[in-house]
């Protein structure tokens, strides 16, 4: 067998399984860089003071967290300033000032120490340093995105990275978040569906069309997804609109239409599992929050070219559209309120994203539902199928109930 001839060694890092060293495969043809195909990287940003590296490391990094990419920012300038506060001058950047040199050597390695540590004991993907480094794969950009120049990409984070600074731009903008006015459905207590506004969301959507008709915005842009009660909201507003697929609502499987009672209920299995990891959980022939963020990837790139936008969509969709401009992790992704008959305005600034909730005073049913603090399900399954399917604390088999306790 051709593995028996050439040893396979597992990276140190831990990341993936490589050919031994003297293998031909061990190096890509016409380059002396590794064949990895989920290698950690770090990106070093090299650049003028004031030239927005801060700026984009910040951005990327909240965009490969989002997508699931953990990643961390290293600030060489910050180990340089914790480390000297005596000096405040422009001499200590001085090439001939020996004392400094030394200083500003030990503070590099520090932060590269550091980045050796987020890979090796945090299990980081990416890190992103400000400092000069080798130069191997890197983008180039002149003039806030004017031009580009792309040298030896060579994995498929890497190119997700480039995508993703090729899309961006310093252009100030508003962006505004919305949910659909109040379903038939949203009144039963039901979730998903397709069903049209009630009377209720039928005002909010005039409300809406009011608040944005005032706010005299140029140039705006107003997408919904493909379900009735975003379209009929959009409608109201009396201005072009367009439709995204991708903006549906999560896709609930055989969970649609029904309310969260009938769930427990009829599936008191699953309904424990999603209350365990609601992030991670997928309805049985449905989605997850997790699915829902890859499908949203796209929406973000093109927000991230737009200029002013109005987004009305569904709950969990906004709550992924939230996270990624607020900079949420996915622990606290599916519990961020976003109450119907409520507008989020958001401004984009340097290091950041402001937020403004407004209401539009049409009530309307409450439909979140907060993080529970003790999940519970009663089950009379064999004590293998329930350590297989449920993941518990502890098991008590006198009363065949496994018991989750939530810290």
């Amino acid at each position: 067998m051709y593995h028996s001839q050439i040893e396979l060694t597992q990276n140190p890092l831990e990341k993936i399984w490589v050919p031994w060293m003297s293998s031909r495969l061990r190096r890509r043809r016409g380059s002396s860089v590794p064949q990895f195909t989920n290698s950690p990287t770090m990106i070093v940003m090299v650049g003028l003071p004031a030239r927005g590296k801060t700026y984009i490391s910040k951005k990327l990094t909240r965009y490969l967290n989002w997508i699931g990419v953990p990643t961390r920012v290293f600030n060489v300038g910050q180990y340089r300033r914790d480390a000297v506060r005596t000096y405040k001058s422009f001499e200590f950047f001085c090439p001939d000032n020996e004392e400094a040199m030394k200083i500003r050597k030990a503070c590099a390695l520090a932060a590269l120490k550091d980045v050796f540590c987020y890979f090796t004991q945090d299990h980081g993907q990416v890190a992103v340093e400000f400092d000069k480094h080798l130069n191997l794969s890197y983008i180039k950009i002149f003039n806030v995105g004017s031009r580009y120049l792309v040298n030896q990409v060579q994995d498929h984070i890497q190119s997700r990275i480039v995508y993703y600074l090729m899309n961006i731009h310093v252009t100030p903008r508003t962006i505004y978040l919305c949910r659909h006015g109040e379903s038939e459905l949203n009144l039963l207590g039901r979730i998903g569906g397709d069903s049209g506004l009630s009377a209720r969301g039928i005002k909010f959507a005039a409300a809406l069309g009011t608040y944005i008709r005032g706010q005299c915005i140029l140039d705006l842009k107003i997408w919904t997804s493909h379900m009735r009660r975003t379209i009929q909201t959009a409608e109201a507003i009396g201005v072009p609109y367009e439709q995204w697929k991708a903006l549906n609502e999560i896709d609930a499987g055989v969970c649609e239409e029904m309310t969260y009672e009938e769930i427990q209920d009829h599936f008191p299995e699953e309904f424990a599992l999603r209350d365990q990891d609601k992030y991670r959980y997928r309805y049985p022939k449905g989605e997850s929050y997790e699915d829902l963020v890859q499908r949203l990837e796209p929406v973000i790139m093109e927000l991230e070219r737009q200029e002013n936008v109005l987004v009305i969509c569904h709950q969990a969709v906004m709550r992924c559209l939230l996270a990624y401009f607020l900079d949420k992790t996915s622990d606290e992704l599916p519990y961020l309120k976003c109450p119907l008959h409520t507008v989020m305005k958001l401004t984009p600034v340097a290091y950041g994203c402001e937020v403004e909730s407004i209401f539009l005073n049409v009530e309307a049913v409450n439909t979140h539902r907060d993080r529970p603090m003790v999940s519970t399900v009663i089950l009379s399954y064999s004590i293998d199928h329930m350590l297989d399917h449920v993941y518990g604390i502890c098991y008590h088999s006198h009363t065949k109930a496994l018991v989750r306790v939530r810290s």
